[in-house]
């Protein structure tokens, strides 16, 4: 719709000549666009120098060139005027402000110009009448003769924030959106469904028109019933325009310069985003076509994305022959789809990867073109969260995040593959639900192959066994009378009991991430109790060796005595049957891993008397701590030796505690089991 009443006083063109004028006023009044948007950001490049001037200036050439600023003397002045800018108090002194002013002015009128002819008498959003806005803001511009602005003058020029009252940035806004709205009516034609008009008279440009229309049509369907995509083209001497409408907010807007003259062919993309995860998707998207991307520029955001930020910047291709250009123009063409709601998804995705994952699943959905809003059409997060409950209490619990659980390639792989699974049932006309019962099914079938609860404890429970044996095995060689093998003995149970003490620290961190681990995490500490006997039993070993070692006789020779044979045998039949019952411990969890809704009757009968056999091992080793006790006590009345006797009462009861320990475990391990097979997992 024309806003034309609003601005009819500022001409006195008739109505018949204003609209056979009117083409040739809109390719002028979008170019003026582009040039006061860039004297805008030249403005606040000033502020912010006068600010900071100690960092680095913005370079603004390509923004320049962009905005076809081709004479040299007006793109150095421009490129030049925010290094000159200074603060005088809070008074910003520009000694060009006065020629940018009036060049504000100039390009302000032919802005408006395509809008005289009499309309209605609509109303912008909030702001009144258009054109009243508009001729305001010549009144202000006309004024600036000056070369210095207040700050609270440079904040109504320069801010885009409607809940702080109008400004002449929104102005320029709201006119381009008008004249957008205009060009759709203006149009004399389509061509591949783009409103075309003056193109070149040769034809040349419908080829390429075409090529980008053909990117569109290729994605369009990925949108679903989401307002965007819509696209004018016209030509303005030497440049093919294409501008498409990415959506409906203000800030996000895409227009393509196509330089046909230039050698090689140059087209220059300007790109506005309100987020920055955005508009940095998009330099990727670009970047695999061959885009070179300027600086981006950081504006301030306008009542929607109140107190954040919008970015700006320009991307340039060059081709040098009309299939590249046709190439180009196509893959942007293709791409420019992904980004309509990409915010939006990219904030569902947060609840079930970190803020890099997010981005990863929505390039990869980009990369297999199926992009995001069909999953968002299904239900987005809650579709997630209903297929993750569904998996039962002992897989999730509420809170849980994906990635933590899963871990971060297979979590984000998942995802992604349920956003494609989204757009192909959707592609195919299939049920809705259809896309909840799949996804069910893939994450069942990762959480099958991802590494079961009692794994980590079956490989802690593989170290404890190491130093069972190896202890069962160096007092079955008598090496209390070999300080050597003891001692070498001792030094690899203390490497095992460390690699026992990082499984601990790994359950940990799993159980604060995931507090239905915390159960898992007390069976491990058990088990680590069981390391942490054995190791001292080891310990204690190699001091008595070095003990008997150092006994010599009256001639002052070594003696190497050991053990009688009772001892011998009370301390070895103690160390096997500490070790025998974590053989069952090892057996009874090799037999609960294995169970699934087919086990029967007899791998649980198995389960449960490896665990009875270790519960019982304890008081059997109770019964031989008292033997050795008393073996070794006799034994030291008979050579007067109170060390070997208390070494050898310690090394007996460090076996003993880790019978004690190795019942606890197999208690708990027994209880957990069970309640998992009874249905009550958590």
């Amino acid at each position: 719709m024309q806003k034309s009443n609003a601005v009819a006083a500022l001409a006195g063109t008739n109505g018949a000549l204003g609209s056979l004028l009117q083409p040739a006023r809109l390719r002028a009044a979008l170019r003026a666009n582009d040039r006061l948007k860039l004297y805008l950001t030249v403005l606040q490049a000033a502020a912010t120098h006068a600010r900071a001037p100690q960092q680095p200036l913005l370079d603004l050439a390509r923004e320049i060139r962009a905005a076809d600023i081709a004479v040299r003397a007006d793109a150095d002045w421009l490129s030049d005027l925010p290094a000159t800018a200074t603060l005088q108090g809070e008074t910003l002194r520009v000694p060009e402000l006065p020629r940018l002013a009036t060049s504000l002015h100039d390009d302000l009128v032919t802005m408006a110009r395509p809008l005289l002819d009499p309309a209605d008498g609509d109303e912008e959003p909030g702001s009144g009448a258009l054109g009243s806005r508009v001729r305001h803001w010549l009144d202000e511009l006309a004024a600036l003769q000056a070369p210095t602005l207040d700050g609270t003058t440079l904040d109504t020029l320069t801010h885009a924030r409607r809940d702080l009252g109008d400004s002449l940035h929104l102005t320029v806004m709201d006119l381009h959106k008008a004249l957008n709205r205009l060009a759709g009516t203006l149009a004399s034609d389509t061509i591949a469904g783009a409103h075309v008009w003056q193109l070149a008279a040769d034809g040349s440009d419908a080829p390429r028109i075409e090529a980008f229309m053909r990117g569109i049509a290729r994605a369009r369907a990925l949108k679903l019933e989401h307002a965007g995509l819509d696209t004018a083209a016209t030509r303005d001497a030497r440049c093919l325009l294409i501008q498409n409408d990415i959506g409906s907010n203000d800030a996000h807007v895409l227009v393509i310069h196509i330089d046909t003259a230039a050698r090689p062919m140059t087209t220059t993309l300007t790109y506005s985003d309100l987020h920055r995860q955005r508009f940095g998707f998009f330099q990727r998207q670009l970047q695999a076509l061959g885009a070179r991307w300027s600086q981006p520029q950081t504006r301030r955001s306008e009542g929607l994305n109140r107190g954040q930020d919008h970015i700006v910047g320009s991307a340039e291709f060059q081709a040098d022959d009309e299939a590249t250009l046709a190439a180009q123009l196509e893959g942007i063409g293709e791409r420019i789809v992904f980004l309509i709601d990409w915010n939006r998804a990219r904030k569902q995705l947060l609840a079930f990867t970190d803020k890099s994952g997010a981005v990863a699943v929505l390039e990869e959905t980009a990369r297999r073109r199926v992009g995001h809003r069909a999953w968002l059409a299904s239900g987005g997060e809650r579709l997630l969260w209903s297929v993750m409950a569904a998996q039962g209490a002992g897989s999730f619990r509420l809170g849980d995040r994906l990635d933590q659980v899963l871990g971060a390639e297979a979590a984000n792989g998942w995802l992604a593959d349920v956003l494609a699974l989204a757009w192909r049932v959707r592609e195919q006309g299939q049920p809705a639900a259809l896309v909840a019962d799949e996804s069910r099914a893939l994450l069942a079938r990762l959480l099958q192959g991802r590494r079961h609860e009692l794994d980590l404890l079956e490989e802690h429970a593989a170290l404890i066994h190491a130093l069972a044996q190896a202890l069962r095995d160096g007092l079955a060689h008598g090496w209390e009378r070999n300080e050597t093998a003891a001692t070498e003995m001792a030094a690899r149970a203390k490497a095992w009991e460390r690699q026992a003490d990082h499984l601990v620290m790994q359950a940990r961190a799993e159980a604060e991430r995931q507090p239905q681990r915390q159960p898992l995490l007390r069976l491990v500490e058990a088990s680590d109790d069981v390391a942490d006997a054995l190791e001292e039993a080891g310990f204690l070993l190699s001091l008595l060796a070095e003990h008997f070692g150092a006994v010599r006789g009256a001639d002052g020779r070594r003696l190497r005595l050991g053990w009688s044979p009772p001892v011998r045998s009370t301390v070895g039949a103690l160390a096997d049957a500490v070790l025998q019952a974590v053989q069952d411990h090892v057996k009874a969890i090799a037999v609960a891993r294995s169970f699934d809704e087919t086990s029967d009757s007899g791998d649980h009968d198995e389960f449960l008397a490896a665990c009875w056999r270790v519960l019982q091992a304890e008081r059997q080793c109770d019964a031989l701590l008292r033997s050795t006790r008393r073996a070794m006590a006799h034994e030291a009345r008979e050579r007067n030796d109170a060390v070997a006797l208390t070494l050898g009462t310690d090394l007996a009861a460090a076996i003993e505690a880790a019978s004690d320990a190795l019942l606890v475990l197999g208690h708990g391990l027994r209880e957990r089991v069970l309640q998992r097979l009874g249905g009550q997992g958590g």
